[in-house]
């Protein structure tokens, strides 16, 4: 599968032309006071009027919807106080990612407050992989636990329910992955994900359901004691909507409805926390390294894209190459010494993530070149026995997003145990593309599958060895029925397009009031055409790539996160169209805007005029008439300016040109040589071994440089003959 990547297909969100779109444009512009692209983006977003765009910002269309509308809810409630009560022993049976980490720390600390005997238990992903075992409940028996109550995990745990049941131990299962047919028979089963459950909004993460059961619990206490039950739910907003927020940012839940509310209000929150392991957290992820900068580290301003990638990677990597329980601890930490610990210790587990990270994706992108068939299959399914099960998730995502199909990585280590494809169980993690349910395709392979769960973009799964290649082609053909003719490009939607004058830090402080970004609220993404790329410099030791971009005498700064740029498929001199999100940088002092590139493309009229060029030149070397005002053929000292050009460029071991980046070079569009000339240039060359010209691909060249060349000229070249005849004979027909 060498060189397949989808083709991007950009879709413009808004269109100027259409005449009742541009009036309500106008219409919210001037009546909320915003500047005519912000109006554009609260009416793509699906607020057409200027008081729905107005309820959107001021988030008046947020509300809390009342817990007790959840399934068994109330069922829940009675058992977890019934266990107050009784002081019965209870623990907290949580996911080992940033969502199970941050549900079972809330539920833990709420309970706790309350005077309870309570204890968490998170199963190793190593070891134990995801969700509820019996070996986990036989630890929790004999530790005395009467009741367990599971955070975002255990909805498909029937089994291990059942058991836990017969030696005694109740469950209240709380959890927001989707649901099967038949649900586990416990005390309560509360996820808004059941077919009979009433409750409106369906896509709280698994904190989001434990927020709603503390909610719940907080309200029949106050109940009891004869007080406002909404002052009993701002008090937990106050205590724990921090903790809420980070975990449905990082489960990427959609960030409407009560989402928005839970995420808006953590935000602020965490602004000004006071809980030592989020601040040592904070504080160890933004610190500066050591002499970088004689600048004070600038405050980072807390929002959903710093949680999302700064703090939501550390609390994960605990779970992905340790144990989730030092994430757990960080978050309960009173004492600011333990935190700080706790938070280095996070920090470095996410530098060991990363290099492991990269090395499975490495692999994996040599196995998808080797083994994949585009032509044939949906999905990639790729195994190994080297690959930590912790990490293969992440590197499903980055083959999803870069291939833009879904993808499955199974992680086995029975091999080195002695295991037989019979008894070797692996682990995978997948994730999904529009038009895939994910859950949906596992199940179809149910009888291949030891164990499988999650969401439609996201899942996990168990398999044995020996079902490996029946699953591969059966999730392949469930796919290729499912899947349409869309599936063959990635779709990228684009707000709206812009103008250089367009792009100010007015703009940018407008896009801040539609915080918090998200799933079904992404930061806007913009469209610029027909841009000037002037420079082109490597940031990260090559990871990442810096350009400078000029269009009606404005310039702008674009960084490319994850493009290498001797990856980048473009020149300087190129005119470009790019897709970007607005990006205010403080650097020493000095504030700026800088695009961060989502997508970058030859402008469309920049790409057809090469083309034609291409074009001309293949009917004048074969022979075709030229007028001289073509400036096709080429004088002494025009072979000589090209000569030295690239005899320079090879001593600095340059020696690849693609023909955009050979216009570019400074000398060439300093004599005003075109495409044409510089093409029969190299044909001359070649001929008379001045020096070895290839084309390996249509309009790049490869140059070898001879150390002692024979003494030539070029009135020795046929081509150049030619080219004389050519133009002679049309000077003639005119």
């Amino acid at each position: 599968m060498k060189g397949f990547k989808k083709n991007k297909k950009w879709i413009l969100q808004y269109q100027t032309g259409n005449a009742f779109a541009d009036a309500a444009v106008a219409s919210i512009s001037k009546e909320l006071s915003v500047s005519e692209i912000m109006a554009k983006l609260l009416y793509v977003r699906g607020y057409r009027t200027s008081r729905e765009a107005h309820a959107f910002l001021c988030q008046e269309e947020a509300q809390f919807h009342d817990p007790f509308l959840l399934k068994d809810m109330e069922k829940g409630i009675e058992r977890i106080s019934r266990a107050l009560e009784r002081d019965e022993k209870i623990a907290i049976y949580g996911d080992y990612d940033v969502d199970g980490v941050t549900s079972v720390s809330l539920l833990y600390l709420y309970l706790t407050a309350l005077g309870a005997d309570v204890s968490y238990y998170i199963p190793c992903r190593t070891g134990e992989g995801y969700g509820l075992s019996i070996g986990a409940i036989d630890i929790l028996k004999k530790r005395g636990v009467s009741l367990m109550i599971t955070v975002d995990t255990g909805i498909t745990a029937i089994e291990e329910i059942n058991y836990a049941r017969r030696i005694g131990i109740d469950t209240v299962v709380t959890d927001h992955h989707e649901c099967r047919p038949e649900l586990p028979d416990a005390c309560a089963v509360i996820n808004p994900h059941r077919e009979d459950d009433p409750y409106p909004f369906k896509e709280l993460a698994g904190v989001g359901v434990i927020f709603k059961v503390v909610c719940a619990y907080e309200m029949h206490l106050c109940k009891k004691a004869g007080i406002s039950e909404f002052d009993g739910v701002r008090r937990i907003c106050r205590e724990y909507a921090d903790l809420v927020a980070i975990g449905t940012i990082a489960d990427v839940m959609p960030v409407v409805d009560e989402n928005r509310l839970i995420v808006t209000l953590g935000l602020r929150i965490l602004e000004s926390t006071e809980r030592p392991g989020l601040l040592a957290l904070i504080d160890a992820a933004t610190s500066a390294k050591p002499n970088a900068s004689k600048y004070p580290p600038k405050k980072r301003k807390i929002n959903s894209s710093f949680i999302g990638f700064v703090i939501a990677p550390r609390i994960n990597a605990a779970g992905r190459v340790s144990t989730a329980e030092i994430a757990v601890e960080l978050l309960l930490s009173t004492d600011k010494e333990k935190a700080t610990k706790l938070a280095k210790e996070l920090c470095d587990l996410n530098l060991t993530r990363q290099v492991e990270e990269n090395r499975i994706a490495e692999l994996a992108y040599k196995k998808i070149d080797e083994c994949f068939d585009s032509e044939k299959d949906r999905v990639i399914v790729i195994e190994d026995d080297t690959w930590q099960q912790g990490i293969i998730g992440i590197v499903s995502s980055r083959i999803t997003e870069k291939y833009g199909v879904p993808s499955i990585l199974i992680s086995f280590d029975g091999t080195a145990r002695g295991y037989t494809p019979e008894t070797d169980t692996g682990k995978g993690s997948g994730r999904s593309v529009k038009g895939l349910n994910l859950v949906e395709a596992l199940a179809d392979s149910e009888e291949l599958l030891d164990r499988f769960g999650g969401h439609e973009l996201a899942a996990g799964l168990t398999i044995r060895r020996r079902n490996i290649d029946a699953f591969r082609k059966k999730i392949n053909e469930y796919a290729a029925s499912r899947m349409t003719d869309d599936a063959n490009y990635i779709s990228v939607e684009v707000d709206c397009a812009v103008e250089m004058k367009d792009l100010t830090l007015h703009l940018a402080q407008e896009i801040d009031r539609m915080e918090p970004f998200g799933t079904s609220n992404a930061a806007p993404v913009f469209m610029l055409s027909g841009a000037k790329l002037q420079k082109i410099v490597p940031l990260g030791e090559g990871k990442h790539t810096k350009m400078l971009l000029e269009k009606d005498n404005h310039v702008i700064n674009a960084i490319w996160f994850g493009m290498n740029p001797s990856e980048l498929p473009f020149e300087i001199g190129d005119t470009v169209d790019v897709l970007f999100q607005l990006n205010v940088n403080v650097f020493q002092n000095v504030t700026s805007l800088q695009m961060l590139v989502q997508d970058l493309r030859l402008t469309p009229s920049f790409e057809e005029s090469f083309s034609k060029l291409r074009q001309r030149y293949l009917e004048i070397r074969d022979g075709a008439p030229f007028t001289e005002e073509e400036n096709v053929l080429p004088s002494r000292d025009d072979i000589a300016i090209v000569y030295t050009a690239l005899r320079h460029e090879y001593q600095l071991n340059h020696s690849y040109f693609p023909i955009r980046r050979l216009l570019g070079l400074h000398a060439l569009k300093k004599a005003g040589l075109g495409y044409i000339k510089v093409e029969m240039i190299l044909r001359i060359m070649q001929e008379l071994q001045i020096c070895e010209v290839t084309e390996p691909t249509e309009d790049c060249f490869i140059f070898d440089f001879y150390f002692n060349p024979t003494k030539t000229s070029i009135e020795k070249s046929s081509i150049l003959k030619k080219l004389r005849s050519q133009q002679k004979r049309n000077d003639h027909l005119l």
